[in-house]
């Protein structure tokens, strides 16, 4: 257990950036806090970990992960120009999903012995923080027994429909890649995949579900201080 803990999370808003660029950049800072855990532990030091909290939009994307079948990408590799999306096999947990504009794609890329030891209360905290900001916005929505991700209907088996979509990978208590949330995604592109490899259930959006464009900023807003309390996180 880390003995110097430190639970400032400095938040960076990425705006709308290459989904390759970003993943790269997750990497970076990823890598650098596990050399930092490395170095304490070879070194017998005791250097603090930093934590950070990347917000951003993607261009259109499908993503699939590392265990992920490729057959749920429905649409040939060759014609994804038509559709202006790209394609990437990733190294997270999850299946395929989609990222692209009207999406908050949130990275938290920090040290778990900051906070917990703990993957599946990692989980949950994310859905959490979500869970918590769709209420702030009159949507009642909930977990799936076996499912991750957040939903709307989740108490009927035949209308469920998925908001939230997770996916991670973790290191030595070292977390990147994270949740993507529907606010006013272009959920057509959907239509192009078995979203997380789950053929019978229906994808939303808050537009779809409020029945109108929604306000992204502040949504934004709301969903990190939700993260932040739900995580205890100081976010500067």
């Amino acid at each position: 257990m880390n003995l110097f803990i430190n639970k400032k999370t400095k938040f960076i808003d990425l705006g709308l950036m290459d989904y390759k660029e970003a993943w790269d950049y997750q990497t970076t800072l990823f890598q650098s806090i596990l050399d930092v855990k490395t170095a304490n532990r070879t070194n017998n030091s005791s250097l603090i970990t930093h934590n950070y909290l990347l917000f951003c939009e993607h261009p259109h994307v499908f993503t699939l992960g590392k265990s992920g079948d490729e057959q749920n990408l429905l649409l040939k590799k060759e014609d994804l120009y038509t559709v202006d999306a790209t394609y990437y096999h990733i190294n997270r947990g999850g299946d395929i999903t989609y990222h692209g504009p009207g999406q908050i794609v949130v990275y938290p890329v920090i040290d778990l012995e900051n906070f917990f030891t703990d993957i599946h209360k990692y989980m949950r905290l994310l859905e959490e923080a979500v869970i918590q900001t769709l209420q702030e916005f009159g949507i009642k929505s909930g977990r799936i027994s076996g499912l991750t991700g957040v939903w709307i209907d989740y108490e009927n088996e035949k209308q469920a429909r998925k908001i939230c979509a997770l996916g991670v990978k973790t290191s030595r208590w070292v977390t990147m890649h994270g949740l993507a949330f529907n606010v006013n995604a272009n959920l057509n592109y959907f239509a192009n995949i078995v979203p997380c490899g789950i053929a019978d259930k229906a994808v939303t959006s808050m537009e779809k579900e409020l029945g109108k464009l929604q306000d992204f900023d502040l949504i934004k807003t709301v969903l990190k201080n939700k993260l932040a309390d739900v995580f205890e996180m100081e976010i500067f």
